[in-house]
């Protein structure tokens, strides 16, 4: 038999909020989960609206997510996942608040906003036992899992050289003086943390190459600019990174790069061949064996493996995009949820980024500010 749909309710993501609409698309795409509460807003009036939108019903409508938390653990038919599509700041307490009553948590990213309270968090989710999934996105698709099994299978031979990134143009001017509400939190390290670009896109970058790659990165050394006069945050980084088992690898990410609208990229050279994946042209990955012309593979296409097939959904030619990569960690968290609801244990070759990702993501971001701040000096990630 089918099981039911995850009883699922969301924090944040209320009128106006991008991410929120993205997530519960997502979360419909391979019809697993069910919204039925929400504390939508930190604005009473529209948290009520926003629900009102969704078709909540008002009593499952919440001005406050610790209200939330406490009344659906009490609820027989209580919220099993809650996603968390909030500013960064508010993370870990809306996170708290649902590990510490065994609620599932989908957490947008970076996992918080400080690498202190993103300890606390690990050893929180410990203790409640329950999922924590972060929505690394870029992580779900199907060229992408293409380009990890390759390098996992040996198809690159050792990998040498990584390289990632990820420019984007829309903060090139003071757009967070215009009240713009994307651009004002992004760019306030009080809701953001410590880290801009590095925080909001470098992030994914750093997650993409570690990822594919399947090395950590070891040390790096960073040169952060806040090139928009009296901006708080950094909107571009050039950062070097030495992985483990020898390679050695560059991160850029700007915010501030006029004719990039979202360019993340990815290449990774090996002693036997490479691979360069675009995010804006997602269903290609091409294939340089060594001495040989360059292959394309496609998604659904020749030469596509088991790993891309898995979270492929259409056929051949069809666009597949964002929205999918975000629905393949959707569909993966459903599938552990309903392993955990009938007494299984999780599968042990799970790919979804979790607690762990978001700590090294924390601990990158923290190095880069270091970093930058101390003239480019080397600093050890795992000695934060």
């Amino acid at each position: 038999m089918r099981e039911a749909r995850v009883r699922w309710g969301m924090v944040g993501g209320g009128r106006d909020a991008f991410i929120g609409g993205v997530h519960r698309i997502a979360a419909r795409i391979d019809d697993r989960f069910e919204l039925v509460a929400g504390a939508l807003s930190s604005t009473p009036e529209k948290a009520v609206a926003s629900g009102e939108d969704l078709g909540l019903a008002i009593e499952r409508i919440y001005t406050d997510f610790n209200a939330m938390a406490e009344a659906e653990a009490t609820r027989e038919d209580g919220i099993e996942a809650v996603s968390i599509v909030t500013p960064n700041h508010m993370h870990f307490p809306a996170a708290r608040a649902f590990l510490k009553r065994g609620i599932h948590v989908i957490c947008d990213k970076p996992v918080t906003s400080s690498l202190a309270d993103a300890k606390e968090l690990e050893a929180i989710a410990r203790d409640s036992k329950s999922l924590f999934v972060l929505t690394h996105n870029y992580t779900g698709y199907p060229m992408i899992r293409q380009a990890r099994e390759m390098v996992t299978s040996g198809t690159l031979g050792r990998i040498r050289v990584v390289q990632v990134e990820y420019p984007q143009d829309w903060l090139s001017r003071d757009l967070e003086a215009t009240g713009q509400k994307q651009a004002g939190w992004r760019t306030d390290p009080a809701r953001s943390g410590a880290g801009g670009s590095t925080g909001d896109i470098g992030s994914h970058a750093f997650n993409l190459a570690c990822f594919v790659s399947g090395l950590a990165v070891e040390q790096l050394a960073a040169d952060l600019t806040s090139f928009v006069p009296g901006r708080q945050l950094d909107d571009n980084a050039h950062v070097i990174l030495r992985f483990s088992e020898g390679a050695k690898g560059m991160l850029w990410c700007s915010q501030v790069a006029p004719g990039n609208e979202n360019a993340l990229r990815l290449r990774l050279y090996g002693e036997n061949g490479g691979l360069e994946w675009a995010q804006e042209d997602p269903n290609y990955l091409w294939h340089a064996p060594l001495g040989e012309p360059k292959r394309l593979i496609t998604r659904g296409g020749n030469g596509a493996g088991d790993e891309a097939a898995q979270v492929s959904r259409i056929p051949a030619g069809h666009p597949e995009g964002y929205l999918e990569g975000f629905a393949t960690l959707y569909r993966e968290a459903a599938d552990a949820i309903f392993a955990l609801r009938n007494g299984k244990p999780l599968a042990e070759n799970s790919l979804l980024p979790t607690l762990a990702d978001g700590l090294a993501g924390m601990r990158f971001i923290e190095a880069c500010v270091q970093s930058s701040q101390t003239d480019g000096s080397w600093v050890r990630l795992d000695s934060l």
